[in-house]
């Protein structure tokens, strides 16, 4: 293969890769001078003159003329005084010699070696360029194109058709993803594996949640309002702490937006899950308070060195600060990054003793006990507190089974 060809051949899958210049002119002499160095066993003595637009190459051997009977005469950068006159006969001893070395000198197996390995460190630094451009882009939001659904992973492509991968544990529970749609994500790791970059995306991340921000409240973007804190429970409950800059702006109005025109495009893109935005406060006991919203706090006690805050609320107020599943309060307390335990504040109620749900177990059945406990209902009152409705809103039982139950605890009173 003539010199030309397999540069012009190189240059063109190089720029197809997107290498620049520079560094293609570099790769190639690397090459030539590793043929060199195995031809000759060193290159120190060699020039490489390469130009990648015309596809020329030229190869100089420096060496220094001694005389035929010198110990010197092995030295790679030595030449024979005989030899050096066979180039040009009127040189002498201490003279040097440079004599152009062709691509052909080197055998058709290796030049085919040579364009091979080409290839292979163009590859290479394929590899390492999409390595460095991702790992600056950990945190940030990028489009991405489904490609294959796997069983425990999504392969994704970005628009240079490189492959990115969104692992199950890193898509929203309800996700549906079909071959050849959109969809949006964070770029959550980035990791070289034997040589090849793998680079994970996520849409479970809190920083999913605060780059969508980001992109749908003008006001984040330009800086005046902060993200101060986000917590989620991917595909069902997430809190967001804001703060304003502006005295003039409310941060919670603005991430909501008119008639919550702007939170009801973030939901969308989550699935559905439930978003609180709550305003950032220095002051521990108002950021408890309002964590715990919707349920409204009588008192709260702070066990600094435990990290552990008592919230007493009225018996009716519990199961909304439990939530579903314990849901609200269990965001809370990482929110405040303290654990929270909920008491009822019975001071002001009628003295007359409640009644634990565990003393009516041999009247009603302990899965639908647990159904209650499970939104913070464990004793009759708590329960009777509450509408036939909402605790079938906020349970798995029915309407007549909740109807049975209340009649059962109502007549302990009676």
């Amino acid at each position: 293969m003539h010199s030309g060809e397999l540069i012009a051949s190189f240059s063109e899958f190089a720029r197809e890769k997107n290498i620049d210049r520079p560094t293609m002119i570099k790769v190639l002499e690397d090459v030539f001078r590793t043929m060199i160095r195995k031809k000759f066993g060193t290159d120190h003595n060699f020039d490489v003159i390469i130009n990648a637009d015309s596809g020329d190459l030229e190869m100089w051997r420096t060496r220094e003329i001694v005389d035929d009977n010198s110990e010197d005469i092995w030295d790679p950068d030595k030449i024979m005084l005989s030899e050096a006159q066979k180039i040009q006969p009127d040189f002498e001893i201490g003279e040097e010699v440079a004599d152009e070395v062709k691509l052909e000198d080197f055998g058709r197996r290796v030049v085919q070696t040579a364009r091979q390995t080409l290839i292979q460190k163009i590859k290479d630094l394929e590899k390492e360029m999409l390595y460095a451009k991702y790992k600056d882009l950990v945190g940030e939001l990028i489009i991405v194109e489904v490609y294959q659904i796997l069983g425990k992973e999504l392969v994704c492509l970005d628009g240079e058709s490189n492959e990115l991968v969104l692992p199950k544990t890193e898509q929203i529970p309800k996700d549906r993803p079909r071959k050849g749609t959109s969809i949006k994500a964070v770029v959550h790791k980035v990791e070289m594996n034997n040589g090849t970059p793998r680079i994970t995306l996520s849409r479970t991340s809190p920083v999913f949640l605060e780059r969508l921000f980001e992109q749908e409240i003008p006001e984040i973007l330009d800086g005046l309002i902060s993200v101060r804190k986000i917590v989620r429970e991917p595909g069902e409950r997430a809190k967001v702490a804001v703060e304003s800059y502006d005295d003039r702006i409310d941060p919670v109005g603005a991430c909501v937006g008119m008639k919550g025109s702007r939170i009801h495009t973030i939901v969308r893109e989550l699935e559905n899950e439930n978003i609180d935005v709550i305003q950032w406060t220095d002051n521990l006991n108002l950021l408890i308070s309002r964590a715990l919203s919707p349920a409204k706090i009588s008192t709260i006690q702070v066990d600094n060195e435990k990290k552990r805050v008592s919230v007493y609320l009225k018996p009716d107020q519990v199961s909304l600060a439990i939530g579903k599943g314990g849901m609200n309060i269990k965001l809370a307390g990482k929110l405040v990054n303290m654990e929270l335990d909920v008491f009822r504040d019975l001071e002001g109620e009628e003295e007359e003793e409640d009644v634990d749900l565990s003393e009516f177990s041999d009247e009603i059945e302990d899965w639908i006990l647990d159904e209650f406990r499970k939104i913070g209902l464990d004793t009759a009152k708590s329960v009777l507190a509450l509408s036939v409705e909402d605790i079938a809103r906020r349970t798995e039982l029915e309407e007549e089974t909740i109807a049975e139950i209340l009649d059962i605890l109502s007549k302990e009173f009676e």
